[in-house]
């Protein structure tokens, strides 16, 4: 490494704990470590994690990588943190921690939520009072979720039944603007990594400000509130606490953090509009920038403020996409002697003909999102018979999640009134050279797998990091991201994979009161509606 290169010291703060990177700002990661991090399930819906364990983890890969001497500590001019959103961290008056992070996922205030968002009025839509969700969508885009996963629920469950907590709390933050806090001892947010509490005005990404009638709809305490800063802006510097800790020089600028959706878009190369990217990892999600603000609330799609000045980004979501593999190979091999790595998965497959002898697998293992809002949806293997075999079963997964992806492209097209243009493949399933192959045949379209797609949002926030201190723009980071292959749709599979994806799609509307009806009680919402 030459020594006169500058770094990014880069946080990835995923669900499955935080990835810490240096890299130059020009997107070469020369060096990264992850730690996993354990979430406490907790009864009715409850997932936690504790942030203080997030912070010590952070210190201590910034220490390990740094001790490598691939990277000098006087190297690093800059700091900046990606990752989850829509989680909850309560922090008291001076930055600590006053109780453990809600998590995305994390469900228990659904009553709350519900309630408040129905409002008075008799004329609802989806259990939303068409007033309140109307005013939502039409400043900030979306509006809170009933289930109570966001941060509105996490807000009125710890009023009401964590008092304590609630009573000590000078902030509620998200993720990202804690983990600034850790560096800088500021306290500040911006439109982007607020925007799943869809309290901001974005209408004028340029002023974007709280909506005060919305904090009067969800009664939150706007002093409570961190201070909004410009998406891209520095919050603050690297404090001399944090400097001793990470030991790295005080007063090094950390740039505001994003959630992991707008990372992505400077981590593939995908800077212009409708420069698509295609996100395989836990979940998954299909985006590009675009210079309009738009919400379609019936197939859960919309824009919100992107990392280019004036640009917004579409957001949509599938709750389980590479996971689901991780889950199967769990089950069919059981113990982790005999768990294989994924490459030697992809191997079992390789002879397995298109279409896996006609079994479909739905990915909906938790539900799903995009293009419809279904807690209940569960996953599915069908048309087994005695004849299927396991590689068969492993395939269909492979194209299950890829046909989800279709349902997915099908709504965002709609959204955009234009086709999808070649796409560019991130995540770890992108490194999987056979599921890209699938995706080109299934999407029909060119995917382009971005080198090192496993580290494209650690890459990807670097990049954003060093736009920001003025190191690099957006042409010079298109030109860095690199393509390592280029899939081109196999029109042999073209006609089967036409009729399996129509059965496939045909699937929600023939199944989805089952569903409900069989996992009821999992569902907050179906739940609720039960005790009325």
């Amino acid at each position: 490494m030459q020594e006169n290169l500058e770094i990014m010291l880069s946080v990835d703060l995923g669900t499955g704990g935080p990835k810490v990177a240096l890299v130059s700002t020009d997107g070469h990661v020369v060096a990264s470590e992850l730690t996993p991090i354990t979430t406490q399930r907790i009864g009715k819906g409850g997932a936690t994690q504790n942030p203080s364990e997030w912070w010590q983890a952070i210190v201590g890969s910034t220490r390990n990588l740094l001790s490598g001497g691939e990277v000098k500590a006087d190297q690093i001019v800059g700091i900046a943190t990606t990752g989850q959103w829509g989680s909850t961290v309560p922090v008291d008056s001076k930055g600590q921690p006053t109780g453990d992070c809600m998590l995305w996922m994390d469900s228990r205030g659904f009553e709350y939520s519900r309630r408040l968002m129905a409002g008075p009025t008799p004329f609802r839509i989806e259990g939303y009072g068409i007033d309140r969700v109307l005013k939502f969508i039409r400043k900030s885009s979306g509006a809170p979720a009933l289930q109570g996963n966001d941060p509105l629920g996490h807000y009125l469950f710890m009023k009401n039944e964590l008092p304590d907590v609630f009573q000590n709390t000078a902030y509620f933050l998200e993720p990202v603007d804690f983990i600034s806090l850790c560096f800088t001892g500021v306290v500040r947010a911006t439109p982007a990594s607020m925007i799943l509490s869809w309290i901001v005005d974005i209408r004028n990404l340029g002023n974007a400000k709280y909506a005060k009638d919305l904090l009067r709809i969800t009664k939150r305490d706007f002093n409570r509130l961190p201070e909004l800063v410009p998406t891209g802006s520095v919050v603050g510097t690297l404090s001399k606490q944090a400097s001793n800790e990470l030991g790295i020089k005080e007063g090094i600028p950390v740039v505001s953090g994003i959630p992991d959706l707008l990372s992505a878009p400077p981590g593939s190369g995908g800077m212009d509009d409708y420069d698509f990217h295609l996100a395989i990892s836990t979940s998954s999600w299909m985006s590009c920038h675009v210079p309009f603000k738009k919400t379609d609330p019936f197939r859960q799609i919309a824009t919100v403020p992107g990392v280019m000045p004036g640009k917004y980004l579409i957001a949509n979501n599938h709750d389980t996409a590479g996971i689901t593999l991780e889950w199967l190979r769990d089950v069919l091999f059981t113990t982790s002697q005999s768990r294989p790595k994924y490459s030697e998965i992809d191997s079992l497959i390789e002879k397995v003909s298109a279409g896996s002898g006609g079994i479909i697998f739905t990915p909906w293992l938790s539900g799903e999102r995009c293009p419809v809002d279904d807690r209940t949806l569960r996953g599915s293997f069908l048309n087994l018979s005695l004849s299927s075999t396991r590689n068969e079963i492993i395939r269909s997964l492979y194209e299950g999640v890829a046909f989800n992806a279709k349902w997915m492209q099908d709504a965002v097209e709609k959204f955009i009134k234009r086709k999808v243009g070649p796409i560019r493949f991130i995540g770890g399933g992108a490194s999987s050279k056979i599921w890209c192959q699938i995706h080109a045949d299934i999407l029909e379209q060119e995917v382009h797998q971005v080198m090192d797609p496993l580290v494209a949002n650690v890459r990807g926030v670097a990049l954003y990091g060093a736009m920001a201190l003025k190191k690099t723009d957006s042409t010079r980071i298109k030109e860095s991201v690199k393509i390592d292959e280029v899939f081109i749709p196999n029109k042999d599979n073209q006609a089967l994979y036409r009729e399996l994806y129509g059965i496939y799609k045909g699937l929600y509307k023939k199944q989805h009161k089952m569903y409900a009806t069989l996992n009821r009680s999992s569902s907050p919402v179906a739940r609720s509606k039960e005790m009325e």
